[in-house]
């Protein structure tokens, strides 16, 4: 039976249509999570799953859905079709859908929807669903009920994977296609589909900007943002300049740049006169500081859309990529000492790190210890809050077989293990996900796996700190009493993680202390498993504010 047989009911053969052209325009992968009114839909899409034409997965609550499918989509870097019934199911989209928005992962949403005479009538289950996710979608269309023409219904979907995937404007995204479906919503005849089908549509991607060129002389640096890519490795690799770069910028093998954290760039600010923004930046306020000088020359690479990091305004270049033709000697003598100051400062606030990490029983030795048992990780997912900034710290140069990703779209927690498990079930694994006891619990569901659904090689790490130690580490730590910092900031919970994690399916284990960890993440990865580490926070704050003044302290003497 083909999609526009005129025996089918419309919402049937509308569904089997846009299922086709997601399959012919390069979708993969799709996510539903249950409901009515999308069933035309949940069953195309089950039948082009037993033909082979995408690898389908099910999810019963549509938050974990979302970031499920964003997992899939960073891990293989193509459209995943993200499919929702209508109503309070497509809200529960949101945070997702806005992490892609910001992040640029392709996306592509699928809500179903009453018929148009329904709407506005106090119908079950029936909002205005139209925008409903507003400025944070590259395109979306709102298909009415009934017979739509295949041409143009070809087209729209064509139109949305496109937008999703950047192809006419390098902008990756989410897009949305609303589709409104009315009764019958069961097919009347089974759909056996067949070969593949082929793409009708052939889309150019815009070349590229030709390369800006710029000169040496300023004393330069390249922040390296999330998913940065290694055009910020390469160009360091090419000029010396030193390079500070977040855990999940993507650089690829680094070469013997100068690679430095945050915290020594925060020591040695002043000396800066240009930095090279590439990716997105969001980790260190050290980052948006510099960025914010009116006397710093600002160069942004940002080689997508109309988009671009510039917090403070001060950009003066946004360019594809950039061209150092400048060959002056003295020149590029002052540059290979900058890079030498640089690389003996980096050296030095490393060691302090280093030497604190293998003393303390905090997040820093949770993240050094995870660094140096990477082993037959494949992919490396950070937590949002203080896990992603403490690997940061340690500067690590990543295996090339293993990639790191963190939700730095917004940099919300929530979402973090559904993410991971997208990226296992897309083939990024055996994952490795480090998060805070609070990430955890806002995800824990994400652990769920339905009984026909696949298992995934994944290991959680929990810092079971009793709350969350990101906000003592801020001014909020110092503005109130103890106990009231603790009722609205340090939010701690009474939960038995491992109770948890192993109700959901997963084995457990709980450690404490730097080789009780070492020994079970010397394990190899196998199933769901989550390796809880129980830590104290107290003295954190006190901690980190004596680490970053011996940091910067040993870097400003080294830079001399």
């Amino acid at each position: 039976m083909i999609p526009g047989d005129v025996s089918l009911s419309p919402a049937t053969s509308a569904a089997r249509r846009i299922v086709t052209e997601l399959v012919a325009n390069g979708v993969g992968h799709a996510v539903i999570a249950p409901g009515s009114r999308s069933a035309p839909l949940a069953y195309a899409l089950l039948s082009a799953a037993h033909a082979g034409w995408l690898d389908l997965h099910v999810r019963i609550d549509e938050r974990v859905a979302g970031f499920l499918a964003l997992g899939i989509a960073r891990a293989t870097g193509e459209p995943v079709a993200l499919l929702t019934t209508s109503g309070t199911a497509v809200v529960n989209l949101h945070p997702a859908v806005l992490e892609a928005s910001h992040a640029g992962v392709p996306l592509v949403v699928l809500s179903a929807d009453r018929p148009h005479e329904l709407r506005h009538t106090g119908a079950n289950q029936t909002t205005d669903q139209v925008g409903i996710f507003g400025t944070a979608c590259r395109w979306f269309a709102d298909l009415p009920a009934g017979d739509l023409p295949p041409t143009g219904l070809q087209h729209l979907v064509a139109r949305a994977v496109a937008a999703a995937r950047g192809d006419r404007t390098r902008h990756p995204g989410p897009a949305h296609l609303n589709i409104a479906l009315r009764d019958p919503l069961v097919p009347s005849q089974p759909w056996r589909p067949s070969r593949r089908p082929d793409s009708r549509l052939t889309l150019t991607s815009l070349t590229p900007d030709t390369l800006h060129p710029i000169r040496r002389g300023p004393r330069t640096v390249i922040v390296a943002g999330d998913r940065a890519g290694a055009r910020a490795s390469e160009l360091a690799s090419r000029t010396g300049w030193p390079l500070v770069a977040e855990p999940s910028a993507e650089l690829g093998e680094l070469s013997d740049v100068p690679l430095a954290s945050t915290a020594v760039l925060g020591a040695l600010i002043e000396e800066v006169e240009r930095v090279i923004v590439c990716g997105h930046p969001t980790l260190s306020r050290a980052v948006t500081a510099l960025l914010n000088r009116p006397d710093v020359e600002v160069v942004v690479l940002a080689p997508t859309g109309a988009q671009w990091p510039d917090t403070g305004g001060q950009a003066s270049v946004v360019a594809h990529a950039v061209e150092v033709r400048d060959q002056d000697p003295a020149a590029q003598r002052a540059d290979e000492q900058w890079a030498q100051r640089w690389r003996a400062a980096a050296a030095a606030g490393h060691a302090v790190v280093t030497d604190y990490a293998r003393r303390a029983d905090d997040g820093l030795m949770v993240a050094d210890v995870t660094l140096n048992t990477l082993g037959g990780v494949r992919t490396l997912v950070l937590g949002s809050s203080m896990t992603v900034r403490d690997v940061e710290l340690l500067t690590p140069r990543f295996p090339g077989h293993t990639r790191v990703i963190a939700n730095r779209g917004l940099a919300g927690i929530d979402g973090t293990l559904s993410t991971a498990v997208g990226v296992a079930l897309a083939g990024g694994g055996p994952v490795r996900a480090v998060v805070g006891d609070l990430t955890f619990l806002h995800d824990a569901g994400g652990l769920l796996r339905g009984q026909l659904e696949p298992e995934v090689d994944l290991d959680v790490v929990v810092l079971n700190d009793g709350g969350g130690a990101i906000f003592a580490t801020l001014e909020h730590g110092r503005a109130l009493p103890s106990n009231d910092f603790e009722r609205i900031f340090g939010t701690p919970q009474q939960v038995d993680i491992p109770g948890l994690a192993a109700s959901l399916g997963a084995a457990t284990v709980s450690v404490t202390g730097r080789d009780e960890l070492a020994t079970a993440l010397a394990a190899p990865i196998g199933g769901r498993r989550v390796v809880e580490v129980r830590l104290d926070r107290a003295a954190l704050a006190a901690h980190r504010q004596v680490l970053r003044s011996q940091i910067a302290e040993a870097a400003r003497h080294a830079f001399q």
